[in-house]
C-alpha cells in the first residue's frame, strides 16, 4: 500500500485529525515525534489570540501499540481547546437550540466567496472552517511521523524564514544541519539576527496599521538517499510532487526548488552542478543549484525548497467586500487571526517535504515491516559504496 494521509476536522470543531496509511509495521514512534513539531508550528512573532488558547498535543486513536506501528491506519487527533466556546451554537454538531445568524460578507483573498458560489451556500462559516490554516496542525502531525521514518535512515528536515514583508535576510546558499541549531529560539525563525530584528519591527508596524504580512521561507532536507523519485512520468517526478505538496498549503502562492527562477537568467555553464568523484566521497557536487533534484530524482545533495506565503486575508481593518445577501458594499467579515504566520508556515513546509520524501522512500524500498525496509536500504547503500 502506498504511503498516504488524509486530514479531517474544522477550525472550531472538536478536533483536527490526520489518518496515515501505508506505514510499515514496527516503526517506533514517541509522542515527541509529533508534539515537538506541533509546538513549533505555534511559534513566531505576529501570531494571534488563537495560539494563546491552543496547546496542541497529539492523541493517537489507532494504529499504534507499545510505541510501534501495527500496519493499520494511524489516526492522530489534535483536540481544539477552543471548541467548548463554539459547541452550543456557532459550530453545534446537531441542530442548535438558538438561531445562528449566517455570515454573508466574504473576505478578499480567502476561500469564502469562491466556496460559497461553488457549494451554493448562503453562509460562509462552513467554508472558512475547513479552509482555515488550523487544518495544517494535522499536516504537521502526519509530517512528524514521516520525519521519524526519514530520521531512521539519516535524513533530517529543517526550515528557516528568509523574508517577511519588505525585510530580507542575508542570502545563505550553503547551509549545514548545525546551522539550524537554535533557529526556533528566534522570534521569526530567521538565521540572520539583524534581519530578524527588522522583521519583528515590520510585523509590529503592520499590526499597528491593522495590516498583515507574508514572506518567504526555505525547507532543507539533509542527507537524502540518491535515487528517490523517478524520471519516467510527470506524476513520479519529485519536483512536481513537491510543488503540489507546497502549493496545497493554505496561502502558499509560489514554489522554487534550488536556484529556481534564477536559473532562467543563467547560461547552462553556470546553471548546472558539475559532477566529481573520489574514493572517500563517491560522486559529489561542489554546488547545488538544482536543489538536490535532477530528472525528478534525488542525487544526494540536500533537497532545498523555497516558498512564498501571501499576507493573511483576515484584516482587523477589513477590505471592501459585498454582502451576498443584499449585494450592498460592506467591509469584509473579520475573525480572530494572525498578523504574520510565515514562521509557522515554514514548519508546515517541513511536514510537506518530509511526507513526499517518505513516500518516495517506501516506493523505492517497499516492505511490509520496518525490518524489510532496513534490509533493503542497507543493501542499496552497500551497492552505492561498492
Amino acid at each position: 500500500m502506498a504511503l498516504t494521509y488524509r486530514t479531517a476536522g474544522e477550525s472550531h470543531g472538536p478536533a483536527i485529525f490526520a489518518t496515515v496509511e501505508g506505514l510499515p509495521v514496527g516503526l517506533p514512534l514517541a509522542p515527541e515525534d509529533v508534539d515537538t513539531d506541533l509546538a513549533r508550528r505555534q511559534l513566531g512573532f505576529g501570531r494571534g489570540g488563537r495560539m494563546k488558547i491552543e496547546r496542541d498535543r497529539v492523541q493517537v486513536k489507532s494504529g499504534l501499540r507499545h510505541g510501534h506501528t501495527i500496519g493499520s491506519p494511524l489516526t492522530l487527533e489534535i483536540p481544539n481547546l477552543d471548541w467548548p466556546n463554539w459547541a452550543e451554537a456557532r459550530m453545534a454538531i446537531w441542530e442548535p437550540g438558538e438561531e445562528v445568524p449566517p455570515i454573508t460578507i466574504p473576505r478578499p483573498g480567502h476561500a469564502d466567496l469562491a466556496g460559497m458560489l461553488k457549494y451554493e451556500t448562503s453562509d460562509l462559516r462552513p467554508i472558512l472552517e475547513r479552509a482555515s490554516a488550523r487544518e495544517t496542525a494535522a499536516r504537521v502531525a502526519a509530517g512528524g511521523v514521516a520525519k521519524a521514518l526519514l530520521r531512521r535512515y539519516g535524513m533530517e528536515v529543517r526550515s528557516h524564514v528568509t523574508r517577511i514583508g519588505p525585510v530580507e535576510a542575508a542570502p545563505r546558499p550553503e547551509l549545514s544541519l548545525v546551522d539550524f541549531d537554535g533557529v526556533d529560539d528566534d522570534p521569526v525563525r530567521c538565521l540572520d539576527s539583524e534581519a530578524s530584528e527588522r522583521m519583528v519591527a515590520a510585523i509590529r508596524e503592520a499590526g499597528k496599521a491593522h495590516d498583515t504580512l507574508g514572506g518567504l521561507f526555505e525547507v532543507w532536507a539533509f542527507s537524502p538517499l540518491p535515487g528517490l523519485g523517478s524520471h519516467v512520468s510527470g506524476e513520479t517526478r519529485l519536483d512536481g510532487r513537491i510543488g503540489q505538496a507546497f502549493l496545497g498549503i493554505q496561502a502558499i502562492k509560489g514554489v522554487e526548488i534550488g536556484a529556481g527562477f534564477e536559473l532562467g537568467r543563467l547560461p547552462g555553464s553556470q546553471a548546472h552542478d558539475e559532477i566529481f568523484h573520489s574514493e572517500d566521497r563517491g560522486y559529489f557536487r561542489l554546488t547545488n543549484r538544482s536543489g538536490g533534484l535532477e530528472g525528478g530524482m534525488t542525487h544526494g545533495m540536500p533537497v532545498v525548497v523555497r516558498a512564498v506565503m501571501k499576507p493573511i486575508s483576515t484584516l482587523t481593518r477589513p477590505l471592501a467586500s459585498v454582502d451576498i445577501a443584499t449585494k450592498e458594499a460592506r467591509p469584509a467579515f473579520k475573525e480572530r487571526s494572525d498578523v504574520c504566520a510565515v514562521p509557522a508556515a515554514a514548519v508546515v513546509g517541513e511536514a510537506a517535504l518530509a511526507f513526499v520524501l517518505a513516500q518516495a522512500l517506501l516506493e523505492k524500498f517497499g516492505g511490509d515491516s520496518i525490518d524489510h525496509v532496513d534490509a533493503a536500504v542497507e543493501r542499496y547503500r552497500e551497492k552505492l559504496a561498492g
